[in-house]
């Protein structure tokens, strides 16, 4: 096994300056931290572990809670970009991620946040009225929040407000009035998006019918159909259908084919995430696209600044625009 004194000797410097290196130290150079992890890496220089935790009273661990509400797990796109961010983040600053999710009735998420000995725990969607979720958030674990806020906790969020505005902006410029809406399920992201189509349509002089606004699901293609179907039947039908996501849109644009309609000829539609592998259908859909990298990072980022930091860190609300791409789904008219 490769010792300290092994690199210094190869380095030309100090054990001691080898080991401010491999801990990034703020005071030594750059150039000089960056040798050191080189030539560590090179010859193969694995840390001691239950030395590090002695030394510096961290496990280097951080838990993950997740799982969507539509039950996708790591399937789902957008958390799984999110948690790839923050994997690779993580990792870079000599973390491991592991995940805290637990079926067992008799543990509360504290308590396995507290027996696995982690650091800190990112809370990736969950659900948030979870007794045991709240318990978390109380407790003195330290947290950081993706796309939901709570009292006294770090969080990262999508500008959800601004992501509708952009839509909104680039789909009544194509010249469409008839907007209609089907939306997901009830929350502050459904509320923040609900708002911003209201307000886009009221500046621009449109009253919304109440029959264009539809409850849906996220990352429901079934419901999207069906709601779509709804939409195409009313005596003065929308020119633009916008969905809760890119998924639910593909299943709003299977319903629209199977009434031998074409997008975007006779029908427009937008949806939202910017799902990579839906930029290769044909037509390309016109969605806002969110960065998850961004997010993943600075939810990893201020966690690790908790850890490393206490008495400097202070909860703060981190809020990450997405971007409009145009696609070909909406028709000027």
């Amino acid at each position: 096994m490769v010792s300290l004194k092994e690199i210094a000797a190869a380095c030309g410097v100090s054990v001691a300056t080898v080991s401010k290196a491999l801990s990034d130290h703020h005071d030594i150079g750059e150039k000089t931290k960056q040798r050191g992890r080189e030539t560590a890496d090179q010859m193969g220089y694995l840390p001691n572990m239950s030395a590090r935790y002695l030394k510096t009273n961290r496990r280097y661990n951080i838990g993950v809670l997740f799982e969507d509400a539509a039950q996708s797990g790591l399937t789902h796109d957008f958390f799984s970009g999110v948690l790839q961010s923050l994997k690779i983040t993580a990792e870079s600053r000599g973390y491991d991620i592991t995940f805290l999710n637990t079926t067992s009735p008799d543990m509360s998420y504290v308590e396995r946040a507290r027996y696995r000995g982690f650091d800190g725990v990112a809370i990736v969607s969950f659900d948030y009225t979870n007794p045991k979720v709240l318990e978390l958030l109380q407790s003195n674990v330290k947290a950081v929040t993706v796309d939901y806020i709570a009292d006294n906790r770090t969080a990262v969020v999508s500008d959800n407000t601004d992501g509708m505005n952009r839509l909104m902006d680039y789909i009544l410029s194509r010249g469409h009035r008839r907007i209609a809406y089907i939306h997901g399920d009830e929350g502050r992201v459904t509320r923040q998006r609900l708002a911003a189509y209201y307000r886009s349509m009221e500046n621009h002089g449109e009253k919304v019918p109440e029959e264009y606004v539809q409850s849906g699901l996220y990352r429901d293609h079934q419901i999207a159909y069906e709601k779509t179907e709804a939409l195409l039947s009313l005596k003065e039908a929308p020119t633009c259908i916008l969905y809760p996501d890119d998924v639910a849109c593909f299943g709003g644009m299977n319903a629209i084919r199977a009434r031998g309609l074409r997008i975007p000829e006779d029908i427009s539609v937008a949806g939202y995430d910017g799902i990579h592998v839906l930029q290769y259908h044909e037509p390309r859909l016109t969605t806002i696209c969110q960065d998850v990298e961004a997010l993943g990072r600075l939810a990893a980022e201020s966690l690790i600044g908790e850890i490393e930091q206490p008495m400097t860190a202070a909860p703060e609300i981190h809020v990450v625009q997405g971007r409009l791409l145009e696609g070909q789904t909406v028709k000027r008219i």
